[in-house]
């Protein structure tokens, strides 16, 4: 089984996926958003496709922690998702998830256009990788007990 990451936007998402050892995220793209009915096949598709067995929704917190404008959006998203999918859904803090992807692209010779698509799928990227790597240093931790 794997893990989704998804770095919630409001007409595009940048998806990314697990390895099935919960080890590494390896970024999906971006998937732009089309009409519910057509959303619910593509997800329900994705997570078939690739064994999803729990998705990770960045959370767009403020600097100092408190929700920003997008969380109740992100959060209802989520809600749809969790309705269509009956995954469990865990939100994970993704501040400074764009600026770190921005980073990485700085020094790529791409074009704007392909920039901003690999710049959301990195984000999601980001986001699955702290959340894996939370999982393992909590699972190492419980062991070590």
């Amino acid at each position: 089984m794997r893990i989704l990451g998804i770095d919630f936007g409001d007409r595009s998402l940048g998806l990314a996926v697990s390895d099935p050892l919960l080890l590494t995220a390896q970024g999906l793209g971006r998937y732009r958003t089309q009409n519910k009915e057509k959303d619910k096949k593509y997800f329900q598709e994705l997570v078939s496709r690739y064994e999803i067995s729990e998705i990770v929704i960045g959370l767009p917190l403020r600097m100092d922690g408190s929700p920003g404008t997008r969380v109740e959006k992100t959060k209802k998203f989520a809600r749809w998702l969790e309705n269509i999918l009956r995954l469990p859904i865990t939100f994970w803090d993704e501040r400074l998830t764009t600026q770190q992807s921005l980073k990485i692209l700085s020094g790529q010779k791409t074009d704007f256009r392909k920039k901003k698509v690999l710049k959301d799928q990195i984000a999601a990227s980001l986001i699955l990788s702290s959340y894996l790597e939370s999982k393992k240093a909590k699972d190492d931790d419980t062991q070590s007990h």
